[in-house]
């Protein structure tokens, strides 16, 4: 936290703040998002009527930005490639959704991480707030690494507010924009060896 609270901030606002699990509150949260996933699996998997039944039951997602969303065309085409690869380190095949959704629990679970974390961003500064979050994160992460512990962004917890605000009094002008796990890697896993492949940075030519 220390080597995060370096990271560059706009105008030195630092328009953040985290909230971190650890102990029987790490359980309470992991149970609960599991709980908030499992809800969804009808939706998922397209069965009719399932996102009205959803909302009826007072169960929709309720996170601060819409995390599941059509990926913009000219983006889709990588989150498509690096989805397959990534499945493909789980030995989950295309068409097997009952691996698919074991494989998407255990992001909703945060890994069975000893440290689940959440960063919140102020609503009044956007988008500036999550350029700032950003770059704080990423300097946890790296310092994490650096002394030894693993880190992992998980957006997808960021799909519920009911779960962490059951457990944090979080400011009302604050909304969650992602959730992350820190830990310790579990070597033996293959998934663990899998790398995203990277595009180099896209430089826009002059006129």
């Amino acid at each position: 936290l220390a080597d995060a609270s370096a990271a560059p901030s706009w105008s030195n606002t630092r328009p953040f703040a985290l909230a971190l699990a650890t102990g029987e509150r790490a359980d309470r949260l992991r149970a609960a998002y599991t709980e908030e996933f499992d809800r969804t699996l009808d939706v998922q998997h397209r069965k009719p009527l399932a996102a009205a039944k959803l909302v009826l039951s007072g169960h929709a997602p309720d996170g601060d930005y819409k995390v599941w969303k059509h990926y913009p065309e000219d983006l889709r085409p990588h989150q498509i490639e690096v989805a397959r690869l990534l499945y493909g380190a789980y030995g989950v095949e295309r068409h097997d959704h009952e691996g698919r959704d074991r494989a998407n629990r255990r992001n909703a679970a945060a890994f069975d991480a000893p440290v689940i974390g959440f960063a919140f961003v102020h609503k009044g500064l956007m988008p500036f707030s999550a350029l700032d979050a950003g770059l704080m994160l990423q300097t946890l992460w790296l310092s994490a690494k650096a002394h030894g512990v693993d880190s992992c962004p998980l957006g997808i917890l960021a799909a519920w507010r009911r779960p962490v605000d059951a457990e944090f009094d979080v400011p009302r002008n604050y909304a969650l924009i992602t959730g992350f796990a820190l830990g310790y890697a579990d070597q033996e896993a293959p998934v663990n060896a899998f790398r995203a492949p990277r595009r180099p940075v896209s430089l826009i030519q002059g006129r």
